[in-house]
């Protein structure tokens, strides 16, 4: 049963009690200022409230035969469909054990018999405003947390943007390495995935730092905008003099990427990452390499991912100074820089996966013509 009024938007109240002339007296009082329904049972109360229009709020008999209020209450706010209905107790019993008990199976209130009409008005009109306010703040917060998800996801699409820009503008300077740094991003995370459980890095590659090292990856030769195009491009061997200029790309991509942090004023995570792999992925694990000749450990893990992806990709890709080499040669040659150049576990985890390598190279070929003569490369046996 259900008395209705004009407005939608005027709550509805739900009044439970198995004596009907408890439910006239309650639908007497409510039915001028709210949508009024009824149950005479704790089943039908249920079954009101799951239903597609639940009411606002609930006004629930104690003592009712099979399924008593307090049930009634319990099974409501164990559900997450209905436990923020506010429900209000309307019993004859008065001590403060009874009402102790109705409070802890959820009632927002307890109103004794016989009613006091203004008390009911006030109980039910303080509680739905409660109610209100709760509901609003909820629709609010889902509003913000969706704002700010969406938000978030902006920034990350325009930093991901920018590094891939940062990153383009090194390699237009030589366009013979085409998707090498889409090739290198793929090559690194395949790495990090791969070395996940091992021993030595338990606790390390989190989803999270495989995010930041993808993310951070396209900058590792950012610094090769402040090398000379006649060293750059040079089709030769470099001289001494030469390669000590080709060294300092290292160095000028950290700076470059320090100088873009105190731009922004605070520090950023994946620039933290984008510096190690910039300024060391050219350090070799025997200590031979540079810029400052680290060995070991003392590489950082970002880098000595780098270190394979890097040499991987340039073996197998065409350059100025050298044709490219099948896969093979190049899985050959990294096995043999295991524990010189490369981080033997590394280099270990690249064995497991070189397929993957192979693939993330056919996949990122550097042009459509090339995409083809390279997967002929890729796999000859």
């Amino acid at each position: 049963m259900e008395t209705a009024i004009e407005h939608d938007d005027v709550p509805t109240i739900l009044a439970v009690d198995d004596t009907p002339v408890n439910l006239s007296l309650i639908t007497g009082l409510l039915k001028s200022h709210y949508r009024v329904k009824v149950a005479n049972s704790g089943e039908k109360a249920l079954r009101i409230v799951h239903s597609d229009l639940p009411p606002d709020l609930v006004l629930l008999d104690v003592m009712m035969p099979d399924l008593d209020g307090i049930e009634v209450c319990k099974r409501l706010k164990s559900d997450p469909r209905t436990r923020h209905i506010p429900v209000i107790f309307l019993t004859a019993m008065s001590k403060s054990e009874d009402e102790r008990v109705g409070l802890e199976a959820g009632a927002v209130d307890y109103i004794t018999k016989p009613i006091s009409p203004p008390i009911l008005l006030a109980r039910v009109k303080t509680h739905l405003q409660l109610k209100a306010g709760q509901d609003f703040l909820k629709d609010k917060n889902a509003y913000l947390e969706s704002e700010v998800y969406r938000r978030t996801r902006e920034v990350q699409a325009i930093q991901d943007v920018t590094i891939l820009t940062m990153a383009s503008l090194a390699e237009t300077r030589d366009n013979e390495t085409g998707n090498h740094i889409r090739r290198t991003q793929h090559y690194v995370k395949a790495l990090a995935v791969k070395l996940r459980d091992h021993p030595r890095f338990a606790g390390y590659f989190t989803d999270h730092v495989i995010d930041l090292l993808f993310k951070s990856a396209p900058l590792h030769d950012i610094g090769k905008v402040g090398i000379p195009d006649k060293i750059l491009l040079k089709p030769g061997k470099l001289t001494p003099e030469e390669f000590e200029v080709m060294k300092t790309h290292t160095t000028l991509g950290r700076d470059a990427i320090e100088q873009a942090e105190r731009q922004l004023g605070t520090p950023v995570e994946f620039l933290k990452v984008a510096k190690e792999i910039a300024y060391s992925h050219q350090e070799k694990w025997d200590g031979s390499g540079y810029p400052e000749g680290l060995a070991g450990d003392a590489i950082p893990v970002s880098a000595r991912l780098m270190a394979v992806a890097d040499v991987y990709d340039a073996l197998i890709s065409r350059r100025v100074y050298k044709p490219a080499f099948t896969h093979e040669r190049a899985v050959e040659l990294i096995g043999e820089g295991r524990g010189k150049h490369f981080d033997p576990d590394v280099a270990d985890a690249f064995m497991e996966i070189r397929e993957e390598f192979r693939a993330i190279a056919i996949r990122f070929g550097d042009s459509d013509g090339d995409i083809a003569r390279q997967a002929e490369r890729l796999v000859e046996a």
